[in-house]
This record gives C-alpha cells, sequence and structure tokens, in this order.
C-alpha cells in the first residue's frame, strides 16, 4: 500500500511542477519554474500542496496576482485537496538562480 502512495505523491509533485511551467513571470518571457521563483514544492499524503516561492524583486508588480495564480493552477489539478502558496525573499531572487534553459532564452548565455 506504501509504495502505490509514493509513486502518488512523487506523480502529483510532477503535475504541480508542470502547471507551474505554465505561468509566467509578466516583465520576462519565460516560466516562474525556469526562472527559479520556486524554491519547494511539498506534497503530502493527503494530497495537499504547499509551494515555497519567491518573486524577482518585494515590490514585483505581480506580487498579489503570481502567488494567486500559482495557487489556483494548483488547486485545478484533480488529485490536489488544497493548495498553499507561500511567498519569501530569503534567500533573495538572483539571476544565478535561473535554469541553462532561462539564460539561453534571455541570451544571458
Amino acid at each position: 500500500m506504501g509504495k502505490l502512495e509514493d509513486i502518488n505523491v512523487n506523480e502529483l509533485g510532477e503535475k504541480v511542477v508542470k502547471v507551474i511551467k505554465t505561468i509566467y513571470d509578466p516583465e520576462i518571457p519565460v516560466d516562474i519554474y525556469e526562472l527559479g521563483l520556486i524554491y519547494d514544492v511539498f506534497v503530502n499524503e493527503d494530497y495537499e500542496v504547499k509551494v515555497l516561492m519567491t518573486l524577482t524583486t518585494p515590490n514585483c508588480p505581480v506580487a498579489e496576482s503570481l502567488p494567486q495564480e500559482v495557487e489556483e493552477k494548483i488547486k485545478s489539478i484533480d488529485m490536489v485537496k488544497d493548495a498553499e502558496v507561500e511567498i519569501t525573499f530569503d534567500p533573495p531572487w538572483s539571476q544565478d538562480l535561473m535554469s541553462e534553459e532561462a539564460k539561453l532564452e534571455l541570451g544571458m548565455l
């Protein structure tokens, strides 16, 4: 029984990441996952998801709407019972957190 749950939790984690990758920073044409804005995704056995994320700047114009969008998109996944997004600025976001893909996209490599 335990194994099945592990698979589901991991599978759900992957689904959550896929959904997060459909959300873009309004100022940079790269999804927030590749940008390195997602610090952690937790999924528990009750299929509740918690996302720890940051914003490119504390006074980012989407500081209110972006976490909301992340939460709503995650909640729209069938298996998810609940989702919570926590914003942190520790550590602060920097370009080093971007994936190679994102840096390439923005011509930084």
